[in-house]
């Protein structure tokens, strides 16, 4: 019995790290960088960073060596890069052109081969002369090449085909806050991060109100998804291969689940974040793990600070690891009794050949 003793102690030593291990931390140095947002690029196996502060979007690896993948100097000045989205299916990096002053929007498709540039698409001229300027902010890709950029000052979503012709896909009446907090900063930015889903939707976060939309591709008909709380100040958003959406803001990142294809979702788990750091943008990178980009946005908009470093770190679900190490438990108590059965049958088997042999 001492023995077994030993094998369960053993069998905990070796179940025990599996979900004690500390989450991937990136740290990597580009002056004045200030990236908004990140995206995973299976193809290289490395991150592709933007840029709040430079023409310029650069490669970041899993240790951390840093290197430039294109600066283009054909931008308006003063231009930035805000959402990224890899399209690999066509070989291309999409991202986010924004300028503030004059007010500028565009989308950004480059070769992911040579990083030349397919087109640059403005977006300000879509919409009515008396709406507020567009403020782009984050793009997704369909399978067919077509994109997905949201605008949060007016609550719309734009479509661009995969050769540069963009229309307005969605003002939906839904996306219309009944009431928004004017006491947060965030009080003015509307719809925001954006992920593609295969059977023919988007799901849209909307900052200022905490909600989360699907939206059909073809017609623009959106509808509230109905969540069991608010994802307060929601930003960036991601999602796993499993089908969990996980949404960051400055605060936390949310980790969300639906069983009815988006008519309501649960929150079933909030990981806080160093709000100090300003995580911005979430991604799903390599064995399907989750990271989120501290770029220090607070500073980068306000244009008067240097910095060079900045991380990518490794978020983790503290509900999803505590329910596999159930299951590792569960799975070493049958083991167990599996060892408890053989030993008995073990035992018979002798006994009788020594009765045999008698």
């Amino acid at each position: 019995m001492f023995k077994q003793f030993l094998l369960i102690l053993l069998l905990l030593f070796l179940a025990g790290p599996t979900h004690c291990r500390k989450g991937h931390l990136i740290n990597f140095r580009w002056q004045n960088l200030y990236p908004e947002s990140f995206t995973w690029d299976p193809k290289s196996d490395h991150f592709v960073v933007g840029s709040l502060r430079h023409r310029q979007i650069i490669s970041v690896s899993d240790a951390g060596v840093v290197s430039s993948l294109l600066s283009d100097p054909s931008l308006p000045a003063d231009s930035f890069f805000v959402g990224i989205s890899m399209d690999p299916r066509h070989h291309r990096v999409l991202a986010v052109v924004r300028r503030l002053s004059p007010p500028f929007s565009a989308l950004a498709s480059y070769d992911r081969r040579t990083f030349r540039q397919l087109f640059l698409t403005p977006l300000n001229d879509l919409l009515p002369s008396d709406s507020v300027p567009v403020a782009a902010n984050d793009v997704a890709v369909d399978y067919s090449g077509n994109a997905y950029v949201t605008d949060s000052a007016n609550d719309v979503i734009f479509k661009v085909s995969e050769e540069g012709v963009a229309t307005v896909l969605s003002r939906s009446k839904a996306f219309k806050p009944n009431a928004v907090d004017n006491d947060v900063p965030y009080k003015n930015c509307g719809l925001n991060g954006v992920v593609y889903n295969s059977k023919g939707y988007l799901l849209v976060t909307q900052s200022n109100t905490g909600k989360l939309f699907k939206v059909d591709v073809d017609d623009g008909a959106a509808r509230r998804v109905i969540l069991n709380k608010e994802l307060r100040a929601a930003d960036g958003m991601a999602v796993r291969k499993d089908g969990v959406v996980v949404v960051v803001s400055k605060q936390k990142l949310y980790f969300i689940k639906s069983d009815d294809s988006w008519i309501e979702g649960a929150v079933f788990d909030e990981t806080a974040l160093e709000e100090e750091r300003h995580a911005s943008a979430v991604s799903v990178g390599a064995e399907d793990r989750v990271y989120v980009l501290y770029g220090h946005i607070d500073e980068g908009m306000m244009g008067n600070l240097e910095r060079e470093e900045f991380s990518i770190v490794e978020v983790e679900s503290e509900v999803e690891g505590k329910e596999e190490n159930v299951w590792i438990f569960v799975l070493i108590g049958l083991g167990f009794v599996y060892f408890l059965v053989w030993r008995f049958q073990m035992r018979n088997l002798v006994h009788n050949m020594n009765k045999k042999t008698a």
